[in-house]
């Protein structure tokens, strides 16, 4: 099942799609893709559902963010080795943990806006995990059953902020539309084996990053399980799983975003996003 929000920025509406590739509103069904409708109880009412009966949304309206509620964005840092040796750094022994402020989130086309006086700005193609039950010390065994779907997500960073700066990551991982969410949730009776996940991103036409899931150092249930204990997973919680190599900053020389420059990227089962970049205004 694939469940999206569709709608103007901040007014969203809940949908999925059908079986012939269309989108139906159930804003008549439930009140948003978040909270309690992730939960097991809440996507099998929506399983149960004849997309036919549901009203049709026009085809050109814009889409937004597939989860609404985001609670918190938990991101993994160099989770695939080829993409640690681009970076020039360690395999690290147990996952790299950081945060994304919620209001990066955006569209899955909607414009990716380079901050001022930015100088390096990096796209990264990721398998995004979305919370449907809240998970706190689960074993990896049963980690899996929290998990309501899977999306795409484009975790955005401006690399002068994150590293060339004092303090942590964060602040170059924050900027408006820095995460990019969708264009669905995918169900996880849908993705058999979330480690087998072909994704890509292209710049401009141009391949960038061509990988899969099964090279991450920690895989899906690992993450869970593993965050589970460190903070309470909430439903509608992102976690960002990492990207393969390939990303703007490991290259030689560095390649990095301009405005007018177009993002292209998706995995397989999951969808695609585009993103055209832009100068912030003003």
């Amino acid at each position: 099942m694939k469940l999206l929000r569709w709608g103007e920025a901040g007014a969203e509406r809940p949908g999925m799609i059908d079986a012939a590739g269309g989108l139906r509103d159930l804003g008549g069904v439930v009140p948003d893709i978040a909270g309690d409708t992730l939960s097991d109880a809440g996507l099998a009412r929506l399983r149960a559902l004849d997309p036919a009966t549901l009203p049709e949304v026009p085809a050109d309206t814009r889409l937004g963010p597939c989860v609404g509620g985001v609670g918190k964005i938990i991101c993994i840092g160099l989770n695939y080795a080829d993409h640690a040796a681009e970076a020039g750094m360690p395999v690290p022994p147990e996952p790299v943990v950081f945060l994304k402020a919620t209001s990066a989130i955006s569209g899955p086309h909607d414009p990716v806006r380079i901050p001022r006086d930015a100088a390096k700005t990096d796209w990264e193609v990721e398998l995004a995990i979305i919370i449907g039950t809240r998970a706190r010390y689960v074993e990896e065994d049963c980690a899996l059953a929290h998990v309501a779907g899977y999306a795409i997500a484009n975790d955005v960073s401006e690399r002068a902020f994150q590293n060339e700066r004092a303090g942590q990551w964060t602040k170059g991982k924050s900027h408006d539309s820095f995460c990019p969410l969708g264009p669905w949730l995918v169900t996880r009776d849908a993705v058999p084996d979330p480690q087998s996940l072909p994704l890509w991103l292209r710049v401009n036409g141009t391949v960038m990053q061509n990988g899969s899931t099964a090279t991450m150092v920690y895989g899906v249930a690992h993450l869970v399980s593993y965050l589970s204990r460190f903070m309470t997973l909430h439903p509608g919680d992102v976690i960002s799983t990492g990207t393969p190599p390939g990303v703007g900053m490991g290259m030689k020389p560095p390649r990095f975003l301009v405005p007018g420059d177009v993002m292209e990227l998706g995995i397989e089962g999951l969808g695609q996003q585009r993103q055209p970049v832009i100068a912030e205004p003003g």
